[in-house]
């Protein structure tokens, strides 16, 4: 199997890795990332000019990519530049709009001038949709929400929420206008850079999307892809802290020697190495898969974020460790992929959520081999 990005895709690579390191240098990126709100509107705009958005959707709806592999390369990019904004919550928003047929929102959402979050998790869901207490009510020909949502990203600074309600017809979809009525964020930073919100609905207006009580596979596809853009984006961060490790143990010398010289080290970093292949291998598998039955999609899904949690747990432990004290401290670029890298474990479902997913689903898939 051939797992070269192609022409296309390296171009798309070499034209973002150049614009970030030219915009977004890390002391910039610190400037951007921990100062309300957490992102760079401009510099979002920027990439949505340059095509960054516009590659995680079908040509079909408007963009220039829509593959998993396309997204994934994108997300790479995020992950290696440290890059924060609402990508994630782009991606999902926009796949569901992009289901719904919502052309019009996808495009503004693609050239920039929107931006929609996206808005699922609850304080008790835990990643389950089946428990999401948010109610969606017709009236008349419109829409009202009640209930909460938690750790929306960027909450306070989009523009709108895709929100997923239940109807009394079952899951569905909803736009809201950010200042809409009886909608109340409370936004806050995070630690690993960027920005979330815990928000309130008390019979806001709503627009729905798609058809009521049909979001359930749509969200769950949306999920699928969101998972294969953090493994992408892992395995890039996981990349950076390889290369600075394997710079320090070069440059910094004890008892006359280059500590990369100890045995030891050499094969702590051996072992990471192949934690990272292993991941990577992982992601290539998730975006490969993507396009396969549910099961597949799904299994896939959940080996490459179980993988990434537990290789990612590991490897941001052996950098900071192998630099010493110093791999702690906030100058240092490498604490900040760090806390990137344990903060993507977390995202969309931890290491052990995922792994007993995936249990379940081989079940799943065995039963239904019977």
């Amino acid at each position: 199997m051939d797992f070269s990005l192609g022409q296309d895709r390296q171009m798309l690579v070499d034209s973002l890795r150049r614009f970030l390191a030219d915009k977004m240098p890390f002391a910039v990126r610190k400037s951007a990332a921990f100062e309300a709100p957490g992102w760079s509107r401009a510099l979002w705009n920027e990439l949505a000019e340059l095509g960054a958005i516009g590659a995680l959707f079908d040509e079909s709806v408007g963009g220039f990519g829509g593959s998993p592999f396309d997204v994934g390369v994108v997300f790479g990019e995020i992950g290696r530049a440290l890059l924060t904004g609402p990508w994630l919550g782009t991606l999902q928003a926009g796949h569901v709009l992009a289901a719904a047929g919502h052309t019009d929102d996808l495009a503004a959402l693609i050239d920039g001038s929107v931006v929609i979050g996206y808005a699922e998790e609850e304080a008790d869901t835990w990643f389950d949709p089946a428990a999401i207490t948010t109610r969606a009510v017709a009236a008349g020909e419109s829409w009202v929400l009640d209930g909460a949502k938690t750790v929306v990203g960027y909450a306070g600074s989009v523009d709108r929420l895709l929100v997923v309600a239940q109807a009394e017809a079952g899951l569905s979809t909803f736009l809201v206008e950010r200042d809409a009525p009886g909608l109340d964020v409370r936004d806050y930073l995070i630690i690993d850079g960027g920005s979330a919100g815990d928000v309130t609905f008390a019979a806001t207006p709503a627009v729905l999307v798609g058809a009521a009580g049909a979001a359930g596979p749509v969200i769950e596809q949306a999920r699928a892809l969101g998972l294969v853009a953090l493994a992408w984006e892992g395995v890039a961060v996981m990349d950076v802290l390889r290369d600075q490790t394997l710079d320090y143990l070069r440059t910094r010398k004890q008892f006359g020697i280059a500590i990369g010289k100890f045995q030891a080290l050499q094969h702590r970093m051996a072992t990471a190495a192949l934690e990272i292949e292993q991941a990577r291998s992982a992601a290539i598998n998730a975006a490969d898969r993507y396009r396969g039955t549910r099961i597949e999609r799904e299994r896939a899904a959940s080996a490459a974020k179980a993988t990434i949690g537990k290789a990612g747990s590991l490897i941001a432990e052996e950098a900071i460790q192998m630099h010493g004290g110093i791999g702690m401290t906030w100058e240092l670029a490498l604490s900040h992929y760090a806390k990137r890298l344990v903060m993507i474990g977390h995202e969309l479902g931890d290491e052990d959520h995922h792994l007993a997913r995936y249990i379940a689903l081989g079940r799943e898939f065995a039963d239904a081999r019977i």
